[in-house]
Protein backbone atom coordinates (compact mmCIF):
# COMPACT_ATOMS: atom_id res chain seq x y z
CA UNK A 1 0.00 0.00 0.00
CA UNK A 2 1.79 3.49 -0.68
CA UNK A 3 -0.83 6.09 0.30
CA UNK A 4 -0.11 9.47 -0.82
CA UNK A 5 -1.89 12.37 -0.07
CA UNK A 6 -5.07 13.12 -2.69
CA UNK A 7 -5.52 16.40 -3.89
CA UNK A 8 -7.88 18.11 -6.38
CA UNK A 9 -8.89 14.65 -7.84
CA UNK A 10 -5.28 13.71 -8.58
CA UNK A 11 -2.42 11.68 -6.31
CA UNK A 12 0.22 14.35 -5.56
CA UNK A 13 3.30 12.68 -3.72
CA UNK A 14 5.00 14.78 -0.98
CA UNK A 15 8.45 13.14 0.06
CA UNK A 16 9.08 15.45 2.64
CA UNK A 17 8.37 12.52 5.32
CA UNK A 18 7.31 9.30 5.07
CA UNK A 19 5.01 8.00 7.52
CA UNK A 20 4.18 4.61 8.67
CA UNK A 21 0.91 2.97 10.50
CA UNK A 22 1.18 1.34 13.86
CA UNK A 23 -0.66 -2.10 14.63
CA UNK A 24 -1.84 -1.01 18.40
CA UNK A 25 -2.11 -4.60 19.21
CA UNK A 26 1.85 -5.97 17.97
CA UNK A 27 3.38 -2.68 18.06
CA UNK A 28 4.47 -3.48 14.85
CA UNK A 29 4.60 -1.34 11.92
CA UNK A 30 1.89 -2.06 8.97
CA UNK A 31 2.52 -1.98 5.22
CA UNK A 32 2.64 1.11 3.17
CA UNK A 33 4.18 4.67 3.38
CA UNK A 34 2.28 7.75 4.00
CA UNK A 35 3.96 11.22 3.18
CA UNK A 36 3.10 14.36 5.51
CA UNK A 37 1.85 16.96 4.03
CA UNK A 38 2.73 20.57 4.58
CA UNK A 39 1.62 24.05 4.25
CA UNK A 40 1.85 24.34 0.45
CA UNK A 41 0.05 21.18 -0.23
CA UNK A 42 -2.78 22.82 2.24
CA UNK A 43 -3.16 25.99 0.43
CA UNK A 44 -3.14 23.43 -3.08
CA UNK A 45 -5.86 21.49 -1.34
CA UNK A 46 -8.81 24.31 -0.40
CA UNK A 47 -7.97 26.62 -3.36
CA UNK A 48 -9.01 23.54 -5.12
CA UNK A 49 -12.06 23.20 -3.07
CA UNK A 50 -12.41 27.09 -3.37
CA UNK A 51 -13.05 26.81 -7.10
CA UNK A 52 -15.09 23.19 -6.98
CA UNK A 53 -17.22 25.19 -4.71
CA UNK A 54 -18.36 27.52 -7.22
CA UNK A 55 -19.99 25.04 -9.50
CA UNK A 56 -20.47 22.14 -6.94
CA UNK A 57 -22.72 24.20 -4.85
CA UNK A 58 -25.29 24.99 -7.74
CA UNK A 59 -25.16 20.99 -8.99
CA UNK A 60 -28.59 19.53 -9.15
CA UNK A 61 -29.48 17.59 -6.34
CA UNK A 62 -29.95 14.15 -7.91
CA UNK A 63 -26.62 14.43 -9.12
CA UNK A 64 -25.30 15.23 -5.21
CA UNK A 65 -27.20 12.29 -4.65
CA UNK A 66 -26.16 10.38 -7.17
CA UNK A 67 -22.23 11.22 -5.61
CA UNK A 68 -23.37 10.20 -2.32
CA UNK A 69 -24.46 6.75 -3.00
CA UNK A 70 -21.55 6.38 -5.75
CA UNK A 71 -19.29 7.00 -2.81
CA UNK A 72 -21.24 4.50 -0.56
CA UNK A 73 -21.09 1.83 -2.86
CA UNK A 74 -17.41 2.13 -3.51
CA UNK A 75 -17.06 1.79 0.07
CA UNK A 76 -18.75 -0.96 0.19
CA UNK A 77 -17.16 -2.96 -2.52
CA UNK A 78 -13.46 -2.82 -0.48
CA UNK A 79 -15.74 -4.49 1.80
CA UNK A 80 -12.97 -7.04 3.51
CA UNK A 81 -9.79 -5.20 2.45
CA UNK A 82 -11.23 -2.11 4.25
CA UNK A 83 -12.28 -3.90 7.49
CA UNK A 84 -8.87 -6.25 7.69
CA UNK A 85 -7.04 -2.99 7.14
CA UNK A 86 -8.77 -1.19 9.58
CA UNK A 87 -8.85 -4.01 12.78
CA UNK A 88 -5.16 -3.75 12.07
CA UNK A 89 -4.74 0.07 12.42
CA UNK A 90 -7.30 0.40 15.25
CA UNK A 91 -6.90 -3.33 17.35
CA UNK A 92 -11.11 -3.12 17.25
CA UNK A 93 -11.99 -6.82 16.34
CA UNK A 94 -13.61 -7.19 12.64
CA UNK A 95 -17.75 -7.96 13.45
CA UNK A 96 -17.33 -4.47 15.24
CA UNK A 97 -15.67 -2.81 12.18
CA UNK A 98 -18.31 -4.92 9.74
CA UNK A 99 -21.17 -2.65 11.76
CA UNK A 100 -19.10 0.21 11.34
CA UNK A 101 -18.79 -0.21 7.27
CA UNK A 102 -22.84 -1.01 7.31
CA UNK A 103 -23.58 2.08 9.36
CA UNK A 104 -20.56 4.30 7.23
CA UNK A 105 -22.52 3.44 3.65
CA UNK A 106 -25.39 3.57 5.46
CA UNK A 107 -25.26 7.43 6.62
CA UNK A 108 -24.10 8.16 3.06
CA UNK A 109 -27.34 6.91 1.68
CA UNK A 110 -28.92 8.33 4.26
CA UNK A 111 -27.86 11.94 3.00
CA UNK A 112 -28.22 11.27 -0.71
CA UNK A 113 -32.10 10.47 -0.19
CA UNK A 114 -32.36 13.85 2.55
CA UNK A 115 -30.88 15.91 -0.58
CA UNK A 116 -33.07 13.84 -2.97
CA UNK A 117 -36.01 14.61 -1.00
CA UNK A 118 -35.35 18.44 -0.97
CA UNK A 119 -36.62 19.68 2.01
CA UNK A 120 -33.86 20.10 4.32
CA UNK A 121 -32.71 23.83 2.77
CA UNK A 122 -35.94 24.85 4.27
CA UNK A 123 -37.88 27.12 1.77
CA UNK A 124 -40.06 29.75 2.68
CA UNK A 125 -42.32 32.04 0.33
CA UNK A 126 -43.23 35.39 1.24
CA UNK A 127 -45.27 36.41 -1.49
CA UNK A 128 -45.96 40.08 -1.80
CA UNK A 129 -48.81 42.05 -0.12
CA UNK A 130 -48.73 45.24 -2.81
CA UNK A 131 -51.91 46.55 -1.60
CA UNK A 132 -50.88 45.99 2.35
CA UNK A 133 -51.10 49.73 4.24
CA UNK A 134 -49.73 51.78 5.33
CA UNK A 135 -46.66 50.04 2.97
CA UNK A 136 -46.19 47.20 0.67
CA UNK A 137 -44.53 44.04 0.96
CA UNK A 138 -42.37 42.89 -0.87
CA UNK A 139 -42.09 39.10 -2.25
CA UNK A 140 -39.15 37.46 -0.05
CA UNK A 141 -37.84 33.84 -0.31
CA UNK A 142 -35.38 32.37 1.92
CA UNK A 143 -33.09 29.05 1.83
CA UNK A 144 -30.35 27.53 3.18
CA UNK A 145 -27.26 27.40 0.80
CA UNK A 146 -23.70 25.94 1.46
CA UNK A 147 -21.29 28.17 3.42
CA UNK A 148 -17.57 26.80 1.74
CA UNK A 149 -14.99 24.46 2.45
CA UNK A 150 -15.23 22.24 5.22
CA UNK A 151 -12.30 20.64 6.96
CA UNK A 152 -12.76 17.60 8.71
CA UNK A 153 -10.50 16.10 11.18
CA UNK A 154 -10.88 11.82 11.76
CA UNK A 155 -11.61 10.60 14.69
CA UNK A 156 -9.41 7.66 16.36
CA UNK A 157 -12.39 5.42 17.96
CA UNK A 158 -14.06 5.16 14.48
CA UNK A 159 -12.12 4.41 12.03
CA UNK A 160 -14.93 4.57 9.26
CA UNK A 161 -18.06 6.37 10.49
CA UNK A 162 -15.90 9.33 11.95
CA UNK A 163 -12.97 9.34 9.88
CA UNK A 164 -12.87 10.44 6.09
CA UNK A 165 -15.95 9.08 4.57
CA UNK A 166 -17.39 9.45 8.08
CA UNK A 167 -21.18 11.66 9.42
CA UNK A 168 -19.05 14.83 9.21
CA UNK A 169 -17.87 14.18 5.47
CA UNK A 170 -21.05 12.74 4.07
CA UNK A 171 -23.37 15.53 5.77
CA UNK A 172 -20.65 18.49 4.31
CA UNK A 173 -20.98 16.84 0.60
CA UNK A 174 -24.54 16.36 1.22
CA UNK A 175 -24.90 20.28 1.58
CA UNK A 176 -23.00 21.54 -1.26
CA UNK A 177 -19.74 21.60 0.12
CA UNK A 178 -16.20 20.51 -0.84
CA UNK A 179 -13.93 18.91 2.11
CA UNK A 180 -10.49 18.67 2.67
CA UNK A 181 -10.23 15.35 5.80
CA UNK A 182 -7.17 15.76 8.23
CA UNK A 183 -6.35 11.92 8.14
CA UNK A 184 -5.92 10.48 12.24
CA UNK A 185 -2.30 9.06 12.64
CA UNK A 186 -3.90 6.02 14.38
CA UNK A 187 -5.20 4.82 11.02
CA UNK A 188 -3.28 5.87 7.67
CA UNK A 189 -3.73 2.66 5.75
CA UNK A 190 -7.61 2.65 6.13
CA UNK A 191 -8.02 6.45 5.56
CA UNK A 192 -5.96 5.77 1.83
CA UNK A 193 -8.28 3.43 1.13
CA UNK A 194 -11.82 5.10 1.37
CA UNK A 195 -9.94 8.63 -0.05
CA UNK A 196 -9.13 6.19 -2.66
CA UNK A 197 -13.25 5.27 -3.04
CA UNK A 198 -14.38 8.56 -2.61
CA UNK A 199 -12.28 9.86 -5.66
CA UNK A 200 -13.40 7.11 -7.51
CA UNK A 201 -17.03 8.00 -7.07
CA UNK A 202 -16.02 11.93 -7.78
CA UNK A 203 -14.81 10.57 -10.90
CA UNK A 204 -17.41 8.80 -11.82
CA UNK A 205 -20.06 11.17 -11.15
CA UNK A 206 -18.11 13.71 -12.92
CA UNK A 207 -17.59 15.93 -9.94
CA UNK A 208 -15.67 18.83 -9.70
CA UNK A 209 -11.30 18.72 -9.35
CA UNK A 210 -11.19 19.58 -5.82
CA UNK A 211 -14.39 18.12 -4.10
CA UNK A 212 -12.87 16.21 -1.40
CA UNK A 213 -9.09 16.18 -0.30
CA UNK A 214 -7.21 13.92 2.25
CA UNK A 215 -3.77 14.63 4.02
CA UNK A 216 -1.66 13.13 6.49
CA UNK A 217 0.45 14.20 9.55
CA UNK A 218 1.97 13.24 12.58
CA UNK A 219 1.53 16.59 14.25
CA UNK A 220 -0.27 19.43 14.39
CA UNK A 221 1.21 21.68 11.81
CA UNK A 222 -1.31 20.60 9.01
CA UNK A 223 -4.34 20.69 11.09
CA UNK A 224 -3.19 24.22 12.55
CA UNK A 225 -2.76 25.45 8.66
CA UNK A 226 -6.05 24.11 7.77
CA UNK A 227 -7.86 26.04 10.36
CA UNK A 228 -6.16 29.51 9.52
CA UNK A 229 -6.18 29.04 5.86
CA UNK A 230 -8.23 32.13 5.38
CA UNK A 231 -10.70 29.82 2.54
CA UNK A 232 -11.95 27.43 5.47
CA UNK A 233 -15.39 27.71 6.13
CA UNK A 234 -16.11 25.73 8.64
CA UNK A 235 -14.05 22.67 10.74
CA UNK A 236 -15.86 19.70 12.51
CA UNK A 237 -13.71 17.77 14.89
CA UNK A 238 -14.03 14.46 17.35
CA UNK A 239 -11.71 14.00 20.30
CA UNK A 240 -10.40 15.51 23.64
CA UNK A 241 -11.61 18.49 25.27
CA UNK A 242 -8.07 19.55 25.08
CA UNK A 243 -7.59 18.68 21.13
CA UNK A 244 -11.26 20.71 20.60
CA UNK A 245 -10.40 23.93 22.37
CA UNK A 246 -7.08 24.24 20.90
CA UNK A 247 -9.49 24.13 17.20
CA UNK A 248 -11.73 26.67 18.56
CA UNK A 249 -9.17 29.11 19.83
CA UNK A 250 -7.01 28.71 16.87
CA UNK A 251 -10.41 29.75 14.92
CA UNK A 252 -10.69 33.01 17.01
CA UNK A 253 -7.33 33.67 16.10
CA UNK A 254 -8.79 34.87 12.15
CA UNK A 255 -9.12 37.44 10.69
CA UNK A 256 -12.57 36.41 9.45
CA UNK A 257 -14.43 33.89 12.03
CA UNK A 258 -15.43 30.93 11.25
CA UNK A 259 -17.72 27.76 12.80
CA UNK A 260 -15.62 25.03 14.82
CA UNK A 261 -18.17 21.66 15.63
CA UNK A 262 -16.33 20.28 18.17
CA UNK A 263 -17.35 17.16 20.44
CA UNK A 264 -14.98 17.05 23.03
CA UNK A 265 -16.11 14.18 25.24
CA UNK A 266 -18.47 13.32 28.19
CA UNK A 267 -19.29 11.42 31.00
CA UNK A 268 -22.46 10.48 29.79
CA UNK A 269 -23.64 9.95 33.92
CA UNK A 270 -26.31 7.39 34.75
CA UNK A 271 -28.91 7.68 37.17
CA UNK A 272 -30.54 4.65 38.80
CA UNK A 273 -33.32 5.65 41.30
CA UNK A 274 -34.11 3.47 43.39
CA UNK A 275 -36.55 1.16 42.53
CA UNK A 276 -34.80 0.35 39.66
CA UNK A 277 -32.17 -0.93 41.40
CA UNK A 278 -34.22 -3.12 43.98
CA UNK A 279 -36.44 -4.63 41.08
CA UNK A 280 -33.50 -5.25 38.71
CA UNK A 281 -30.38 -4.80 40.57
CA UNK A 282 -28.35 -7.95 39.18
CA UNK A 283 -29.37 -7.09 34.92
CA UNK A 284 -28.49 -3.72 35.48
CA UNK A 285 -25.25 -4.53 36.63
CA UNK A 286 -24.40 -7.15 34.01
CA UNK A 287 -25.89 -4.68 31.27
CA UNK A 288 -23.51 -1.65 32.44
CA UNK A 289 -20.59 -4.37 32.81
CA UNK A 290 -20.98 -4.47 29.14
CA UNK A 291 -21.89 -1.06 28.38
CA UNK A 292 -18.39 -0.15 30.36
CA UNK A 293 -16.29 -2.63 28.74
CA UNK A 294 -17.71 -1.93 25.05
CA UNK A 295 -15.23 -1.58 22.49
CA UNK A 296 -12.84 -1.17 25.69
CA UNK A 297 -14.26 1.68 26.84
CA UNK A 298 -13.46 3.72 23.74
CA UNK A 299 -16.56 5.48 23.41
CA UNK A 300 -17.87 8.89 23.47
CA UNK A 301 -21.05 8.03 25.39
CA UNK A 302 -19.18 5.82 27.05
CA UNK A 303 -20.93 5.40 31.18
CA UNK A 304 -18.50 6.93 32.91
CA UNK A 305 -20.42 7.68 35.98
CA UNK A 306 -23.16 5.80 38.18
CA UNK A 307 -25.51 7.42 40.71
CA UNK A 308 -27.08 5.90 43.10
CA UNK A 309 -29.04 5.89 46.47
CA UNK A 310 -27.28 3.73 49.40
CA UNK A 311 -29.40 0.44 50.00
CA UNK A 312 -29.40 -3.08 50.56
CA UNK A 313 -30.38 -3.76 47.03
CA UNK A 314 -27.41 -1.01 45.67
CA UNK A 315 -24.81 -3.55 47.63
CA UNK A 316 -26.25 -6.36 45.35
CA UNK A 317 -25.92 -4.38 42.15
CA UNK A 318 -22.40 -3.85 43.14
CA UNK A 319 -21.54 -6.89 44.36
CA UNK A 320 -23.14 -8.44 40.46
CA UNK A 321 -20.74 -5.45 39.22
CA UNK A 322 -17.80 -6.12 40.84
CA UNK A 323 -17.88 -10.25 39.22
CA UNK A 324 -19.49 -9.22 36.01
CA UNK A 325 -15.93 -6.60 35.52
CA UNK A 326 -13.74 -9.46 36.58
CA UNK A 327 -14.96 -11.82 34.00
CA UNK A 328 -14.09 -9.09 31.53
CA UNK A 329 -10.94 -9.73 29.09
CA UNK A 330 -8.68 -6.81 29.00
CA UNK A 331 -8.47 -5.37 25.40
CA UNK A 332 -6.26 -3.17 22.61
CA UNK A 333 -6.70 0.36 22.74
CA UNK A 334 -6.55 2.01 19.54
CA UNK A 335 -3.09 3.62 20.32
CA UNK A 336 -0.26 3.46 22.87
CA UNK A 337 -0.93 7.28 24.01
CA UNK A 338 -4.55 6.48 24.34
CA UNK A 339 -3.67 3.41 26.42
CA UNK A 340 -0.52 5.51 28.39
CA UNK A 341 -2.88 8.16 28.73
CA UNK A 342 -5.96 6.26 30.58
CA UNK A 343 -3.77 3.94 33.01
CA UNK A 344 -2.06 7.12 33.95
CA UNK A 345 -5.59 8.76 34.65
CA UNK A 346 -7.46 6.43 36.13
CA UNK A 347 -4.58 5.35 38.52
CA UNK A 348 -4.97 9.66 39.46
CA UNK A 349 -8.57 9.09 39.95
CA UNK A 350 -8.27 5.84 42.33
CA UNK A 351 -5.99 7.48 44.56
CA UNK A 352 -8.22 10.88 45.22
CA UNK A 353 -9.45 11.20 48.66
CA UNK A 354 -12.39 9.19 49.05
CA UNK A 355 -11.84 6.79 46.20
CA UNK A 356 -12.07 3.21 46.36
CA UNK A 357 -11.34 0.41 43.74
CA UNK A 358 -14.58 -1.97 43.26
CA UNK A 359 -13.26 -3.79 40.90
CA UNK A 360 -10.16 -4.53 38.47
CA UNK A 361 -10.46 -6.98 35.01
CA UNK A 362 -8.54 -10.46 35.99
CA UNK A 363 -8.34 -11.81 32.60
CA UNK A 364 -5.20 -9.96 30.42
CA UNK A 365 -3.63 -11.43 27.39
CA UNK A 366 0.21 -10.57 27.85
CA UNK A 367 0.98 -11.52 24.27
CA UNK A 368 -1.14 -8.20 23.30
CA UNK A 369 0.15 -4.49 23.55
CA UNK A 370 -1.63 -1.55 24.64
CA UNK A 371 -3.90 -3.40 26.93
CA UNK A 372 -6.70 -1.92 29.28
CA UNK A 373 -7.74 -3.63 32.44
CA UNK A 374 -11.17 -2.22 33.31
CA UNK A 375 -11.67 -0.41 36.73
CA UNK A 376 -14.66 0.60 38.74
CA UNK A 377 -14.29 2.45 41.48
CA UNK A 378 -17.06 3.89 44.60
CA UNK A 379 -16.93 7.61 45.79
CA UNK A 380 -19.50 9.26 48.67
CA UNK A 381 -21.57 11.96 47.05
CA UNK A 382 -19.92 14.33 49.09
CA UNK A 383 -16.85 13.49 48.14
CA UNK A 384 -17.79 13.75 44.66
CA UNK A 385 -19.23 17.36 44.88
CA UNK A 386 -16.13 18.36 46.99
CA UNK A 387 -13.78 17.16 43.97
CA UNK A 388 -14.35 18.61 40.20
CA UNK A 389 -11.35 16.33 39.41
CA UNK A 390 -13.53 13.72 39.65
CA UNK A 391 -16.16 14.48 37.04
CA UNK A 392 -13.49 14.73 34.32
CA UNK A 393 -14.13 11.87 31.36
CA UNK A 394 -10.94 9.09 31.19
CA UNK A 395 -11.76 7.61 27.89
CA UNK A 396 -11.49 3.85 28.55
CA UNK A 397 -12.87 0.84 30.33
CA UNK A 398 -13.48 2.86 33.57
CA UNK A 399 -16.73 3.89 35.66
CA UNK A 400 -17.44 5.48 39.00
CA UNK A 401 -19.86 4.77 40.94
CA UNK A 402 -21.41 7.44 43.07
CA UNK A 403 -23.17 6.82 46.28
CA UNK A 404 -25.72 9.62 48.02
CA UNK A 405 -27.44 8.59 51.28
CA UNK A 406 -30.62 10.07 49.97
CA UNK A 407 -32.49 11.59 46.51
CA UNK A 408 -31.91 15.05 48.51
CA UNK A 409 -28.07 14.24 48.16
CA UNK A 410 -28.43 12.77 44.96
CA UNK A 411 -30.20 15.90 43.22
CA UNK A 412 -26.62 17.82 44.74
CA UNK A 413 -24.58 15.18 43.07
CA UNK A 414 -26.20 15.70 39.76
CA UNK A 415 -26.21 19.19 40.46
CA UNK A 416 -22.70 19.74 39.61
CA UNK A 417 -22.27 17.63 36.62
CA UNK A 418 -21.34 19.75 33.51
CA UNK A 419 -22.58 19.74 29.55
CA UNK A 420 -22.94 16.27 28.55
CA UNK A 421 -23.95 13.74 25.36
CA UNK A 422 -26.15 11.56 27.10
CA UNK A 423 -27.96 11.36 30.42
CA UNK A 424 -29.41 8.12 31.36
CA UNK A 425 -32.27 7.58 33.92
CA UNK A 426 -32.87 4.04 35.28
CA UNK A 427 -36.29 4.21 36.71
CA UNK A 428 -39.71 2.61 37.21
CA UNK A 429 -43.04 4.67 35.90
CA UNK A 430 -44.00 6.19 39.40
CA UNK A 431 -40.56 7.33 40.20
CA UNK A 432 -40.84 9.09 36.71
CA UNK A 433 -43.66 11.01 38.71
CA UNK A 434 -42.64 11.63 42.00
CA UNK A 435 -39.23 13.16 40.98
CA UNK A 436 -40.13 15.85 38.30
CA UNK A 437 -37.13 18.39 40.00
CA UNK A 438 -34.33 15.54 39.76
CA UNK A 439 -35.18 14.94 35.90
CA UNK A 440 -35.91 18.91 35.05
CA UNK A 441 -32.44 19.24 35.78
CA UNK A 442 -31.13 16.07 34.00
CA UNK A 443 -32.79 17.48 30.61
CA UNK A 444 -30.76 20.70 31.34
CA UNK A 445 -27.63 19.09 31.06
CA UNK A 446 -27.72 16.80 27.81
CA UNK A 447 -28.37 16.59 24.33
CA UNK A 448 -30.11 13.29 24.71
CA UNK A 449 -31.76 11.61 27.90
CA UNK A 450 -32.27 7.59 27.90
CA UNK A 451 -34.83 6.29 29.85
CA UNK A 452 -33.83 2.83 31.12
CA UNK A 453 -31.31 1.57 28.42
CA UNK A 454 -27.33 2.19 28.21
CA UNK A 455 -26.39 5.18 26.51
CA UNK A 456 -23.53 3.30 24.33
CA UNK A 457 -24.99 2.99 20.48
CA UNK A 458 -25.91 6.21 18.38
CA UNK A 459 -28.29 5.67 15.83
CA UNK A 460 -28.36 7.28 12.67
CA UNK A 461 -31.90 8.96 12.15
CA UNK A 462 -33.25 12.50 11.77
CA UNK A 463 -34.33 12.64 15.17
CA UNK A 464 -30.84 11.77 17.03
CA UNK A 465 -29.12 14.33 18.90
CA UNK A 466 -25.42 13.96 19.11
CA UNK A 467 -23.91 17.22 20.98
CA UNK A 468 -24.81 18.78 24.17
CA UNK A 469 -24.02 21.93 26.55
CA UNK A 470 -20.44 22.83 26.81
CA UNK A 471 -17.97 20.91 27.22
CA UNK A 472 -19.35 17.90 25.45
CA UNK A 473 -19.97 19.79 22.68
CA UNK A 474 -19.40 23.89 21.85
CA UNK A 475 -22.42 24.36 20.30
CA UNK A 476 -24.79 22.91 21.53
CA UNK A 477 -27.75 24.04 18.77
CA UNK A 478 -25.89 21.13 16.22
CA UNK A 479 -25.58 17.61 16.51
CA UNK A 480 -22.60 15.72 14.63
CA UNK A 481 -24.82 12.27 13.79
CA UNK A 482 -28.45 11.75 11.95
CA UNK A 483 -29.59 13.72 9.08
CA UNK A 484 -29.72 17.22 10.88
CA UNK A 485 -26.18 17.45 10.83
CA UNK A 486 -26.27 18.96 7.64
CA UNK A 487 -27.22 22.19 9.09
CA UNK A 488 -24.10 22.67 10.13
CA UNK A 489 -22.67 23.42 6.69
CA UNK A 490 -25.86 25.50 5.43
CA UNK A 491 -26.52 29.61 5.98
CA UNK A 492 -29.76 31.39 5.04
CA UNK A 493 -30.44 33.26 2.15
CA UNK A 494 -32.85 35.53 1.19
CA UNK A 495 -34.41 36.55 -2.15
CA UNK A 496 -36.21 39.53 -2.55
CA UNK A 497 -38.72 40.53 -5.70
CA UNK A 498 -36.69 38.25 -8.02
CA UNK A 499 -38.18 37.23 -11.06
CA UNK A 500 -38.86 33.65 -10.75
CA UNK A 501 -37.37 32.27 -14.10
CA UNK A 502 -34.23 33.46 -11.61
CA UNK A 503 -34.73 32.18 -8.93
CA UNK A 504 -33.29 28.43 -7.58
CA UNK A 505 -35.93 25.74 -8.09
CA UNK A 506 -36.38 25.33 -4.42
CA UNK A 507 -38.01 29.11 -4.30
CA UNK A 508 -40.19 28.92 -7.19
CA UNK A 509 -44.09 28.90 -7.01
CA UNK A 510 -44.27 25.44 -8.40
CA UNK A 511 -42.03 23.78 -5.19
CA UNK A 512 -44.56 21.59 -3.73
CA UNK A 513 -42.27 21.56 -0.55
CA UNK A 514 -41.79 25.14 -0.17
CA UNK A 515 -43.59 26.98 3.01
CA UNK A 516 -46.05 29.12 1.07
CA UNK A 517 -47.55 32.55 3.00
CA UNK A 518 -50.54 33.28 1.07
CA UNK A 519 -50.97 36.24 -0.98
CA UNK A 520 -54.21 37.09 0.35
CA UNK A 521 -52.91 37.25 4.19
CA UNK A 522 -53.86 40.86 5.56
CA UNK A 523 -51.31 41.20 7.61
CA UNK A 524 -50.04 44.51 8.89
CA UNK A 525 -46.44 45.90 10.14
CA UNK A 526 -44.92 47.65 13.18
CA UNK A 527 -46.74 51.20 11.33
CA UNK A 528 -49.93 50.25 11.91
Amino acid sequence: MNGKNIVASNYIEVNEKSLKAINPATGLMLDGEFFKADESLVHDALTSATQAFQSYRYLNKDLKASFLNAIADEIANLGEELVNRASAESGLPLARLQGELGRTTGQLRLFANLVSEGSWVDAIIDTALPDRQPLPRPDIRRMLVPIGPVVVFGASNFPLAFSVAGGDTASALASGCPVVVKAHPAHYGTSALVGGAIIKAAEKTGMPKGIFSLLYDDGYTVGTALVLHPLTKAVTFTGSFKGGMALINLAQQREQPIPVFAEMGSVNPVIFLPKAIENQAEELAKKYAASITLGAGQFCTNPGLLFAVQSPALENFTSTLKNSIALIPSATMLTEGIAVNFTKLSAEIINEAGVEVMAVSDLKNNELKNQSEAKIARVSAVDFIKNPKLREEIFGPYSLLVVAQDISELEKAIGVLEGQLTVTLMADKQELQDYPTLINKLTGKTGRIILNGVPTGVEVCAAMQHGGPFPATNDSRFTSVGSTAINRFARPLAYQDWEQELLPDELKDGNPLAIFRTVNQKLTNSYE
